[in-house]
């Protein structure tokens, strides 16, 4: 051949390659693409994984129709298989994915086919296989490996993960920070279908607290942010003391992020920095609420917080209420402040105070009232918290044992709250339980006593994915040490309405208190209800109900004591964090205090 012949050869083989190139560029459509997968001898539950973890099987619902976006799915869909295979134990498997019967592996980006018709997914899993050697090592005293992890046990790459990440969080625990594999040895026999793994790790020192470097966009004093987090400097190293530290920083409610992060290295003391980098909740925050019932109208509420008062993560809370809105009775209203100072005691500790001022005007009493005091919290765990408070009251009460009484007293109220709810305003799983106990102390000639209270609650759900919850609740409560007549009557209880009785008008049940026709409260109540909750759709459960109320003149409920009940059936429908909206109808069932069908419609479950 000439040497003219040869660059004509040579300039055609360049128009080639850049024609090829432009092709392999441009979009082709693969129209009409026909999908296949094969898994023979695979068990179902793993032929399931490896079609939904492929891209090719998803490609129609992805929307990839072009011969470039499907050779590159096929080829991703090795790696991901592959993986799922290993994470089930499958060590030596086959996977073929043929284009038209071209393996897809084999097919180079600048030689695309013109269009793919059919795609072929073909697995042969092999034999699943097991461990023979299953060692971590060094490991921290106490330290618990997966009993997946063990030799016999089915090999699978979770496991190994698992047990890896055991094994560090042992030495964390220990208080080795910096704890991390130091080398990994896998091997496996596919003629004996076994795999052996040894993992060795490298603990490091054991580490100190260092100090808590704070960073991020607040406007709350850094003194007071250490306050509040309690950091434990000079301490051993745990990954719960981190855990707790962030906690406390956010039950505040002031900071919208925490996070928390260890430094790279520690310091040459054998100390670990750890940063704290926080960011502000808006400082000012108002929310309103409603409820509705046949007898006691419409209440409203409305609150209003400031989450940062004073620059140390202060929460100061205003609220009011109107209550009796167009109900049977005349209206009520109630103001209250409180304020709530984090930074003042400890990590675990606050001071608050408290201010309120109510007017109640019931069918069977009237009461003006006001109070003011200070307590302290303390928070036990995330789901224990107790309060202690020191207050003063004033009350000139119109009752069924006179007018214009006038009512002085200090009270020392303790607290308790336990939560184990999974959720406090719809609760399919757990337990609440609320007690008090007061006692207090007359002033200017008015009698002196004790007032206790207590309110558990308990949640259990059934059947497929917890879609019928069965609820109940049980109050409790009594008036020790003063008589009835000498009790300030929002003191004393009443039963009937939302929060006792549904199904009878609201206190109707009391005691009788001659020569008066009013009825005068109980010193001592008994409250039972129980919910039968059954979701319906995603969003609307109904629910069947029954409560029971009794009280006494007494401080016990016994057999002899007034009572009354309902019952009735309800609609829910979920609008999500706030709880579902509730409507409850509701007819007495028992006792003489009923007056027909009575309806409730408000803002989360009834208890």
């Amino acid at each position: 051949m000439t040497g003219k012949g040869r660059g004509y050869g040579f300039l055609r083989g360049v128009a080639r390659a850049i024609a090829a190139f432009c092709l392999a560029l441009a979009p082709v459509s693969a129209v009409a693409l026909e999908t296949a997968f094969k898994a023979p001898g695979a068990p179902d539950d793993l032929r399931e994984r490896l079609q939904t973890a492929s891209a090719v099987m998803a490609a129609g619902a992805r929307g990839l129709d072009t011969v470039q976006e499907l050779l590159a799915a096929a080829q991703a869909d090795y790696r991901t298989l592959v993986q799922v295979l290993y994470d089930q134990g499958y060590f030596s498997p086959v996977v073929h994915i043929r284009l038209d019967g071209r393996e897809a592996a084999g097919i180079q980006p600048l030689y695309l086919p013109r269009k793919i018709d059919r795609i072929e997914i073909s697995v042969d899993p092999g034999r699943p296989f097991r461990f023979g050697r299953a060692e971590v090592a060094p490991l921290a005293p106490g330290t618990q490996l997966p009993d997946a992890f063990a030799a016999g046990r089915p090999a699978t790459t979770g496991a190994i993960r698992d047990a890896a990440a055991a094994a560090i969080k042992g030495w964390r625990e220990a208080g080795h920070a910096k704890a991390a594999p130091a080398s990994q040895r896998i091997v496996a026999d596919h003629a004996q279908a076994r795999l052996d793994a040894a993992i060795r790790l490298a603990p490091g020192p054991s580490l100190r607290f260092g100090r808590m470097v704070v960073e991020g966009p607040t406007a709350v004093r850094e003194n007071s942010i250490r306050r509040i987090a309690g950091f434990p400097a000079g301490e051993r190293y745990h990954p719960d003391a981190l855990r707790t530290v962030n906690t406390r920083l956010r039950r505040t409610g002031t900071f919208s992020s925490v996070t928390l992060e260890e430094a790279e290295t520690a310091n040459p003391d054998g100390t670990l920095n750890v940063t704290a980098r926080v960011e502000d909740m808006p400082r000012r925050r108002i929310s309103f609420g409603a409820e509705v019932s046949t007898s006691e109208g419409l209440d409203l509420s409305a609150a209003w917080m400031h989450r940062n008062l004073f620059g140390g993560a202060e929460r100061l809370q205003l609220e009011a209420v109107l209550s009796n809105i167009g109900g049977s009775e005349d209206l009520d209203g109630r103001i209250g402040a409180r304020l709530d100072r984090p930074d003042r005691l400890g990590p675990d500790d606050s001071i608050f105070y408290l201010f309120e001022l109510e007017r109640q005007d019931r069918t069977h009493y009237e009461v003006t009232r006001g109070g003011l005091g200070i307590g302290t919290r303390r928070v036990f765990s995330d789901k224990l918290f107790g309060e202690l408070s020191l207050t003063a009251h004033y009350a000139d009460a119109d009752d069924a044992f006179g007018s214009n009484r006038i009512f002085r007293y200090a009270a020392l109220p303790l607290k308790l709250e336990w939560d184990r709810r999974d959720s406090p305003v719809d609760a399919h799983d757990g337990f609440f339980l609320a007690t008090e106990a007061m006692p207090f102390f007359g002033l200017s000639g008015n009698a002196s006593g004790g007032r206790l209270w207590l309110d558990g609650r308990a949640y259990r759900s059934f059947g497929e994915a917890g879609r019928v919850t069965l609820a109940g609740r049980v109050q409790l409560g009594s008036v020790i040490g003063a008589a009835q007549s000498d009790v300030s009557p929002d003191l004393l209880f009443f039963s009937g309405g939302a929060g006792t009785v549904r199904g009878q008008p609201y206190e109707s049940l009391g005691l009788n208190a001659p020569p008066s026709t009013l009825l005068a409260g109980g010193r001592a109540f008994l409250g039972a209800s129980v919910e039968l909750r059954g979701r319906v759709t995603e969003k609307i459960s109904a629910v069947g109900f029954f409560d029971y109320g009794a009280v006494d003149a007494d401080g016990v409920i016994d057999g002899n004591s007034p009572s009354h009940s309902g019952a009735g059936l309800g609609v829910r429908y979920d609008i999500g964090g706030f709880g579902p909206i509730r409507l409850d109808l509701a007819y007495p069932v028992g006792g003489s205090t009923g007056d027909g069908l009575q309806f409730y419609i408000g803002i989360g479950q009834a208890f």
